[in-house]
């Protein structure tokens, strides 16, 4: 990926600047991703105090997420709010329907926009781009009915103008893995715990631990189906790493270790509801 930026993405930047001063002030969801860490660095340039991230913590959101969160927030002296969520209390969540999403979503910004007013914020922002609308997210429409502000959509942003220009502010997430909630690695319709999430975690972070780039352990009830980036096959598949993976995954309670030979996309889950 070419990260030069382009005099449209600098345009794109100083829209995006002037929007949220439009604003007056506001609060962001930050996960610590790419996307949200991006609109938070804009949001502190265009609002500086009248600004707040707002972060969840639960067991779908790895404790090295959070950490990083709170890193960022103070390198950029960004006020910094963290609230418990329990994902699997919402009603339907753990049964894990095609709506999942839409499920916490909606719980989470609820919880946010509360805060929010409570901090005296005008505005909650979400870091969605345009290519999260390419695939079935749910979240989007909880988002919509809350009238929460997505910032990077309305400006044009894609995933490739985020990173191109927070590799030129310098900010650690210009080149971080893209990630999404662990509730998202299981099959619809498999129920959700919280010992399935801790293995899948402790299967990533592993993965991420051995140098792998991008990496997803999607779950099938006690099977695991790596998926990582096609020109990392080889290593994966090399036998001490090999050996390694799956001996600890069985220790993190696998029964079976797959490698998926499609390799590392977005929404695979989804992939069942196109059919």
């Amino acid at each position: 990926m070419d990260n030069t930026v382009t005099s449209e993405q600098q345009k794109k930047y100083e829209d995006l600047k002037e929007l949220l001063k439009s604003y007056g002030s506001a609060a962001v969801a930050f996960s610590g991703g790419v996307d949200s860490a991006f609109l938070l660095y804009a949001a502190k340039e265009a609002l500086g105090d009248r600004l707040v991230a707002i972060s969840a913590k639960s067991c779908s959101f790895p404790e090295r997420e959070l950490k990083e969160a709170k890193e960022f927030c103070k390198t950029h002296q960004i006020r910094h709010v963290i609230f418990e969520s329990e994902e699997l209390e919402i009603e339907g969540f753990a049964q894990n329907p095609k709506n999942r999403c839409y499920l916490c979503k909606h719980g989470l910004f609820e919880k946010i926009l509360k805060i929010a007013a409570e901090e005296g914020m005008a505005e909650v922002c979400e870091g969605s781009n345009l290519d999260d609308n390419g695939d079935y997210r749910p979240g989007l429409q909880a988002i919509a009915e809350l009238n929460i502000k997505s910032p990077l959509r309305s400006a044009g942003f894609t995933k490739e103008d985020i990173r191109a220009l927070s590799r030129q502010f310098g900010l650690p997430t210009w080149n971080k893995q893209s990630f999404a909630c662990l509730a998202s690695r299981f099959v619809y319709g498999e129920t959700i715990t919280r010992e399935k999430l801790g293995m899948v975690d402790k299967a990533e972070q592993l993965l991420i631990d051995l140098g792998f780039r991008q990496v997803r352990v999607r779950i099938h009830g006690t099977m695991a189906r790596i998926e990582i980036m096609p020109d990392e096959f080889e290593k994966l598949i090399s036998k001490d790493i090999r050996d390694q993976i799956t001996k600890s995954f069985k220790e993190f309670g696998f029964t079976y270790v797959t490698m998926d030979l499609t390799g590392y996309r977005t929404g695979s889950m989804n992939e069942v509801l196109k059919k």
